[in-house]
């Protein structure tokens, strides 16, 4: 049996076959990306368009919400930097004192500026012993007498009195002791307000001694009357031996003198003869008052002493008008001065001294500065006081200063934050606090610009 082996031929080598072979192992050159299926591929196409479009318009979103809250976020409140002014100070009145024996003086009406105190003695110089007193005595006797012969009032003349020789005898006795006198001739009749104005403004001493004999009828009963009315006032460092104050022996105290003055300035008919410059009298003619300081630096009254070189004393009141809402009340006595001239002149410097430590004390200036106001977004302006300012007040008082400032709704030139209050004794005085500038919103850039100075979302959505 015969076998056949049957051979197939070679294909043709050309261009073809290669290009087949070549499709025949495409797999092996093909990416991963290559072989997925179309369809697959257009779904991820499609997703990832809607990813990129989701991402875009959250971009977006972000963008915007963040620039609506830059735009509307809270900012905080511009910051107020304050420095309450300083309280000025003010130096000591000096008080002249009268270079004397001895002087004290009352102030009423002031006891919010000077003190309680001030009403009773408020200042005083020199011994607070007895010393003589001459002719102040004659205050005394006026106002023992009118104890015991009142007048309903300074016009009412009360009863007439009609010297006699032994009156008249008077005038020739304290003549030769070398008091001071008035006409008293016999037969004369005068009120007995004349007659007290006769002993008080000129000083007489016989007219003293009559009325003090008429009315109590005799020296020793006066004296006893005079030591009951002193006891009665708790004038225990007053003596009186005889009712003209001729005696050395006739003494007081200052304390003592500024009581009876003020007893004195308070008896409407002793008050308005002492206030009186000069009179003509029947029979005694015309007077002058021995005050020669009435109606000077204020002074009203009251009555002059003096028994020579060194003795030279005077009781007195006066009205000062300083500038508080009542006039001060002054009294005040000087005994044992050189000369009257002396006197009058400390007794002048002593008023004019109380008068001056009365003052107004400038406490700002209008615009004076007190403070800064400052944003984060760099506006400023200051706070200033908004008018000038005093305040009135004695001397060197200490003077306080408070400061109130409040958060204004809006930071405009010339709004008022505040007011600064300075105080001083019984007085206040308040001025404004205004805005110097304005301060304006912060712009969008510096708020898109400056997301850390701003307030939370929550702030923004409330």
């Amino acid at each position: 049996m015969m076998t056949i082996t049957m051979t197939a031929p070679n294909p043709p080598a050309d261009d073809l076959s290669d290009f087949a072979e070549l499709m025949t192992h495409e797999q092996e050159f093909l990416s991963p990306r290559d072989l997925v299926d179309p369809v697959v591929r257009r779904r991820r196409r499609r997703r990832g368009l809607i990813i990129t479009a989701v991402c875009v318009v959250l971009l977006l979103a972000v963008t915007g919400g963040y620039v609506g809250w830059a735009l509307t976020a809270p900012v905080g409140a511009p910051t107020m930097t304050t420095q309450t002014p300083q309280a000025p100070t003010v130096g000591a009145a000096a008080v002249a004192t009268p270079p004397v024996g001895a002087s004290a003086i009352s102030v009423s009406g002031a006891d919010a500026y000077l003190g309680e105190s001030a009403s009773g003695i408020w200042t005083s110089s020199g011994t607070g012993e007895p010393l003589p007193i001459a002719s102040i005595t004659k205050l005394i006797t006026a106002l023992v007498i009118l104890e015991a012969s009142p007048l309903a009032s300074a016009e009412d003349p009360g009863p007439t009195i009609t010297f006699d020789k032994s009156d008249h005898d008077l005038y020739d006795r304290h003549y030769v002791m070398g008091a001071t006198i008035a006409p008293m001739p016999t037969g004369t009749s005068m009120s007995l307000r004349d007659a007290l104005a006769a002993m008080l403004i000129p000083s007489a001493s016989n007219y003293a001694e009559a009325l003090s004999s008429r009315i109590f009828g005799s020296q020793s009963v006066f004296l006893g009357a005079t030591r009951n009315w002193l006891a009665a006032h708790g004038l225990t460092g007053t003596t009186i031996t005889e009712p003209t104050g001729i005696s050395p022996r006739n003494t007081s105290t200052p304390a003592d003198l500024l009581a009876i003055g003020k007893l004195a300035a308070a008896n409407p008919v002793i008050a308005q003869i002492v206030a009186t410059p000069s009179i003509s009298l029947p029979g005694a003619g015309p007077l002058n008052n021995t005050n020669g300081l009435l109606g000077t630096s204020g002074i009203t009254g009251l009555k002059t002493g003096s028994l020579g070189e060194g003795t030279y004393s005077l009781l007195y009141t006066a009205t000062l008008v300083v500038g508080t809402t009542d006039p001060l009340a002054v009294t005040g006595v000087v005994l044992g001065g050189p000369s009257r001239e002396s006197v009058n002149a400390s007794v002048i410097a002593t008023l004019d001294s109380v008068r001056a430590g009365f003052h107004q004390v400038p406490v700002a200036t209008s615009g004076q500065e007190i403070g800064t106001i400052s944003t984060p977004w760099g506006d400023t302006a200051r706070l200033v006081i908004g008018e000038a300012a005093s305040i009135f007040t004695w001397s060197d008082t200490p003077i306080t200063v408070t400061m109130d400032i409040e958060t204004p709704p809006t930071y405009r030139d010339g709004s008022v934050v505040g007011s600064v209050t300075w105080t001083a004794g019984p007085n206040t005085v308040t001025a404004r606090v205004q805005i110097k500038g304005s301060i304006d919103s912060p712009s969008e850039w510096w708020r898109l610009t400056h997301p850390s100075e701003l307030g939370s979302m929550t702030d923004a959505a409330r």
